[in-house]
């Protein structure tokens, strides 16, 4: 290039190298042309809303030390609580609100009888069938009409539900413990696969396993489980993620190993019921689901007495509200619509146009490490987002993004033996716009039918939004006093 007036010469490389920061539409023009370009995700903070980015520069700025700091402390108890399973209780023996006459405890955020999704509302008619308040899923009907049935959100109780459960004082429920932190949570037993209630059935079979449940199960559980000993919940459960569960789609090698433990005294139990409960246990790969959902909320329940965090301590569906929110005894439930599963796998016949609304308390799950955060060695959660490891891994690294540690005890083998991301933070989900991604159960949305399919459903991350401005006014109104 030759000078024009005073201007200097200008000598342009021959060969270039670019970094492309943003738009992938300049990045791809400069690939076409067969020049080494490497492409950086980035975008503007929160959309660009400008009062959350004012947020963000504070919870990251002057409040920084503080949040870090408290949030260095929640890590600690999410990583390194050991919650052990100590005994099958009555839930009406353990659970207040369930002795107080005819109450039923749902999964989700609370919820008006004229806003329950139908999978929801068929769960509860087979729950007060179960418990002899009706002779039939209709009579059922009548009474959560006319307001004899009291419906309570099973989270204000500090119990979680999976999927469409609803569930009366007499059902059986695991007792999971946090000694050092004085911490007891309850979660129902698992019912099972096919026709069964939590997939929003009220058939006889699901009533008829509800029975089972209340009648035979519980009891030859919680004894043999007392001779036993406890069980150390989470130690099974990193076994298990090493075998290729997520522990929350797939759980199957966590329920061997607990009936592996629990098999001799399992045997020795004198029971007329005995067998049944052997083929209910035989048939039911997702028994350790529940058992993990309540020592994820054991953890989360001790992890959110530490004031000043801006981790996620909860998130839950009812099949109509998503709702997340932070710790603290002042922290408010942020609410919105509930997701579609996405990425779904659909039994033959069905489609997204029969699919209900996400719905239960296990995406807890995902807020300690298991569940998508494991994604990443499950074949089982490959086949839903892609079918390859690598697909699934891709998930885990999302959600690595927004976590402020990995566990060191969910060690994932095909990622490379690190540990699953744990305690998700809401400043980096507002600021990146990447939300948990929940493995889960897809249910039919009108007739009963049941589970038709499994996939991921994303989070929305309004009520994140949501609590992130919330955090930034408690902090704010402390400063001003």
């Amino acid at each position: 290039m030759t000078a024009t007036g005073n201007l200097p010469l200008v000598e342009l490389p021959d060969e270039v190298s670019v970094i492309n920061v943003g738009l992938p539409l300049f990045g791809d023009s400069i690939s076409r042309q067969e020049r080494p370009v490497s492409q950086v995700d980035w975008r503007i903070p929160a959309g660009g809303d400008a009062d959350v980015v004012s947020a963000l520069r504070r919870l990251y700025g002057p409040w920084a030390h503080t949040i870090d700091s408290a949030n260095a402390e929640v890590f600690e108890r999410l990583d390194r609580g050991a919650p052990q399973l100590v005994a099958v209780r009555q839930a009406q023996q353990v659970i207040e609100s369930l002795a107080e006459g005819r109450v039923l405890l749902h999964c989700g955020p609370p919820i008006e009888l004229d806003r329950i999704s139908d999978p929801l509302r068929r769960s509860m008619r087979a729950a007060i069938v179960a418990e002899d308040w009706a002779a039939t899923p209709e009579d059922a009907d009548e009474l959560l009409v006319d307001g004899s049935v009291r419906l309570e959100s099973a989270n204000s109780y500090g119990v979680v539900v999976p999927m469409a459960t609803a569930m009366g004082p007499q059902t059986p429920v695991w007792e999971v413990e946090l000694a050092d932190a004085g911490i007891r949570v309850y979660t129902p037993l698992g019912q099972g696969s096919g026709d069964v209630a939590w997939f929003g059935k009220d058939s006889p079979g699901a009533i008829n396993r509800l029975l089972l449940l209340r009648d035979a199960a519980g009891t030859v559980l919680n004894e043999a489980l007392q001779a036993y000993g406890p069980v150390d919940v989470l130690s099974l459960a990193a076994q298990a993620v090493a075998m290729g569960d997520d522990i929350h789609v797939r759980t199957q090698a966590a329920t061997n190993l607990l009936l592996k433990n629990l098999l001799s005294s399992l045997v020795d139990v004198d029971h007329p019921r005995k067998v049944e409960v052997a083929d209910y246990l035989s048939g039911n790969h997702l028994l350790f689901l529940t058992l993990a959902m309540a020592a994820a909320r054991a953890l989360t329940t001790w992890a959110a007495e530490v004031p000043n965090s801006s981790v996620v301590m909860g998130i839950s569906r009812n099949g109509t509200d998503f709702a997340c929110w932070l710790g603290g005894p002042e922290a408010t439930r942020h609410l919105t619509q509930a997701p579609m599963v996405d990425n779904a796998l659909y039994q033959p016949g069905y489609s997204d146009a029969d699919a209900a609304l996400d719905i239960g308390d296990s995406a807890v799950l995902e807020l300690v490490g298991l569940g998508g955060a494991a994604a990443a060695n499950s074949p089982a959660v490959a086949q839903l987002v892609g079918g390859t490891m690598g697909h699934a891994a891709a998930m885990t690294e999302a959600i690595n993004e927004v976590t402020i540690g990995r566990s060191s005890r969910f060690m994932l083998p095909y990622w490379g033996m690190q540990g699953s991301p744990v305690g998700v933070d809401v400043r980096k989900v507002v600021e990146l716009g990447i939300t948990p991604q929940v493995t889960t159960g897809i249910l039919h949305n009108s007739d009963g039918t049941g589970q038709i399919g499994a996939g991921v459903a994303t989070a929305p991350v309004e009520p994140f939004i949501d609590a992130l401005k919330e955090l930034d006014k408690t902090f704010a109104r402390r400063s001003s006093a």
